[in-house]
């Protein structure tokens, strides 16, 4: 491990998510209707305990806490920082929750990468804008086929899948998304016109408009250049199309809702 590794592993280790937040995780994560069961709060916290070799005060069920939202925040207490971190933003994708998660974890989460990402505890963190990545994932709600070709790029990006078949995903995620948006069964190449005449009838401004469709023809032409052979795509360049890529779909959305 680097020098730099080791001062940030260093620093991770002696900075705790902050009480408040962690109480409020807890609430929403425990939460009496809604939220994780005793057996499953006692379950997945003990998994980590053990992984870490950490004490956790509620380690078998049923727990000697009042209440699931007290037990839950008892032992998220005893984990370091970063370990808080992961667990908490695992814990909002538990398998036992529905699969579209509700307002409250999808907000837990946002505001969880936004304020703590520096806390993440992997040795080289991904620079992915994972606020950006929630956001979309939340407007995509809607488009079924769009979301679940994002996520699967999602999870070949975080797998260290740098392959052409990510960026595939990416751009069939967006095309599905625009196909559905306009009612037609176009190319993505096909799709810009309607792209432009789109924003500007949602009240956007013609300079960004105009930015937007000549983007949106470059990104097309990028993959046609860049996708068809795996040896051809640049590895530097995959996180930033898979940001540009969330910017498109996450900005058209809004536009249509906020002027829906």
């Amino acid at each position: 491990m680097s020098t730099l590794a080791k001062k940030r592993r260093s620093h991770m280790s002696e900075e705790k998510i902050p009480v408040t937040f962690v109480q409020y995780a807890a609430d929403i994560l425990a939460d009496t209707n809604k939220g994780l069961s005793g057996s499953n709060i006692v379950r997945a916290t003990a998994a980590y305990a053990v992984e870490y070799d950490v004490l956790i005060p509620h380690a078998a069920y049923p727990f000697d806490a009042p209440n699931k939202r007290t037990a839950l925040y008892d032992n998220l207490m005893a984990f370091s920082g970063s370990q808080q971190y992961r667990i908490i933003k695992e814990l909002c994708d538990h398998s036992s929750f529905p699969s579209t998660p509700s307002r409250e974890r999808k907000q837990l989460k946002i505001r969880l990468v936004t304020r703590y990402s520096h806390l993440d505890p992997r040795d080289t963190p991904s620079e992915v804008n994972e606020t950006l990545i929630e956001e979309t994932k939340h407007w995509l709600e809607d488009y079924p086929e769009s979301l679940s070709l994002y996520t699967q790029a999602l999870e070949k990006y975080d797998h260290g899948a740098f392959q052409r078949n990510l960026l595939d995903d990416l751009r069939l995620s967006l095309e599905k998304l625009l196909k559905e948006m306009f009612q037609n069964g176009k190319s993505l190449e096909n799709q810009i016109s309607f792209v432009g005449r789109h924003m500007k009838s949602n009240g956007g401004s013609s300079e960004l408009s105009n930015m937007f469709v000549k983007l949106l023809d470059y990104y097309a032409k990028y993959n046609n250049s860049y996708v068809k052979h795996d040896d051809a795509v640049i590895e530097e360049e995959i996180e930033f199309i898979l940001e540009i890529t969330s910017s498109f779909m996450k900005h058209l959305l809004r536009l249509s809702v906020s002027n829906g």
